[in-house]
């Protein structure tokens, strides 16, 4: 009886033994495929946010567009258009800036996708 016991509790830890690779390349998976991605894009964010200056274009997370007029530690100041009409937001609602746009639009006609995908011929 004792030696079935042993001899069950031998193949649960071989099976165990066995699991924890897996745990650790479905870790590794996760990261590279999710978090550090992420990680990455919200660094970028900020740093185009760190680095606004008066006169650029912007858009809002709403899908506002305007030139900046203004710029305070948290907040910022831009005009839409030809009006002149003033709206004041956080600095965490700019979406992106016409710089950024220009450069994803050149990365992107040049192919700089995930493993050379969407490169013209």
């Amino acid at each position: 009886m004792f030696q079935i016991l042993t001899e069950n509790a031998a193949a649960g830890a071989a099976g165990m033994g066995s699991m924890i690779p897996m745990i650790v390349i479905m870790f590794a998976i996760f990261y590279f495929f999710i978090i550090r991605p992420e990680n990455q894009k919200k660094k970028k964010t900020e740093e185009m946010r760190n680095s606004l200056s008066l006169g650029d274009e912007i858009t809002t997370i709403g899908g506002i567009t305007g030139k900046l007029v203004q710029i305070t530690e948290d907040t910022i100041t831009f005009e839409t258009g030809e009006d002149r009409v003033r709206i004041q937001t956080k600095k965490w609602a700019i979406s992106t800036t016409a710089k950024m746009e220009a450069e994803e639009a050149a990365k992107a006609k040049t192919g700089g996708g995930l493993f050379g995908m969407g490169r013209k011929k």
